[in-house]
């Protein structure tokens, strides 16, 4: 017997033991919008989930079109642990499997209307896509507030104006309004395509996506009128900038912020318990207070003072709901129209 075969294994043994540590810390990936919303979770949410739980948040950036095409770059090997989209490219990941249970949501404190089917995704909060504008500039040239989204062919705006690109949920929400408001819709999308190419395109200054960038061209002076959500128009106006939200007469539209745990190999369950968190009473105080998103927390009171233009009450019961199973079958075809035909 060799008797040093006991002292090579126990040295074996502590080597492997320093080279890992005997509490990993643990790494959670979330990918959500950028711009004021990046601020609240990154000022507000993060900071305080990763102190309760142990684990370390990184957070990425993007827009609704850009975290969807990660989770399907990345389907072989995800990254991402949760996913923070709007409600239609949300279906979308649903439909394509990226999407897990979500572990234990606090059903009995939340609207039917932020549930999805099986809990594959919850909605976070309530927004509404209409109009906005640039009050001080409106003042200075004598023009009324606008109340329409006719009124974005007004030929005074040209050059004003921003829209967004039909990949963005606010881009696309305007070419279905229009193209309900012009005898079409989502299953004949032809009118909203005719109206926007002949009456609005001329008088664009630019679709942009970005936030910061949207809010730049308002900055600046170059844009005083476009289509935007009611917690980005909020968040802007608190900065002190003079701009203001307008739900149009026919209506703006419904969008949910929402959130899934992606559906991968070791799903850590602290993906769940993330959004778990994000639909509770305190974070939904703060995303209403930071983000003017309308809460989807039954227990969550909003006063007059709080509820700026966020759609609570009457202005959410009006809002406009769009057929998402209809639209996703069609968006591609719709974008390679739009690039063709729009943005060219």
């Amino acid at each position: 017997m060799d008797r040093s075969t006991p002292l090579v294994v126990l040295m074996g043994a502590v080597a492997l033991a320093a080279a890992v540590p005997a509490s990993a810390e643990q790494r959670l990936t979330v990918a959500g919008y950028g711009g004021s919303f990046e601020q609240t979770m990154r000022k507000v949410v993060i900071p305080d989930f990763e102190a309760s739980h142990k684990v370390k948040i990184e957070y990425i950036a993007g827009n609704s079109t850009d975290t969807l095409a990660k989770l399907q770059a990345q389907k072989a090997n995800q990254v991402i642990d949760v996913a923070i989209l709007d409600d239609g490219p949300m279906y979308q990941a649903i439909e394509l499997g990226f999407c897990d249970r979500i572990g234990a949501l606090p059903v009995d404190e939340l609207y039917d209307a932020a549930r999805f089917k099986d809990d594959k995704a919850v909605a976070l909060g309530l927004v509404g896509t209409g109009l906005m504008y640039n009050t001080k500039i409106f003042k200075e040239k004598g023009w009324a507030a606008p109340t329409s989204w006719n009124d974005l062919k007004d030929p005074k705006y040209k050059g004003a104006m921003v829209l967004h690109p039909i990949h963005g949920t606010y881009g696309l929400h305007t070419l279905v309004l229009f193209a309900r408001m012009n005898g079409g819709g989502e299953k004949n999308i032809d009118p909203g395509f005719k109206v926007i190419k002949s009456e609005i395109n001329p008088l664009v200054l630019a679709y942009e996506p970005s936030p910061s960038k949207m809010t730049e061209l308002f900055q600046s002076g170059q844009a005083s009128i476009a289509v935007w959500g009611s917690a980005r128009v909020q968040a802007f106006a608190d900065t002190g900038f003079p701009v203001d939200f307008v739900y149009p007469k026919e209506g703006a539209v419904k969008l949910l912020v929402t959130a899934c745990p992606i559906a991968k190999a070791n799903a850590s369950p602290l993906a769940s318990q993330f959004i778990e968190a994000m639909v509770g009473r305190k974070l939904q105080l703060a995303f209403l207070k930071d983000h003017a998103f309308g809460p989807v927390n039954k227990k969550v009171e909003t006063t007059p003072e709080l509820a700026g233009v966020m759609p609570v009450g009457e202005r959410a019961s009006q809002l406009i709901e769009l057929d998402w199973d209809t639209i996703n079958a069609r968006r591609a075809e719709w974008t390679k129209r739009w690039n063709r035909e729009i943005e060219r």
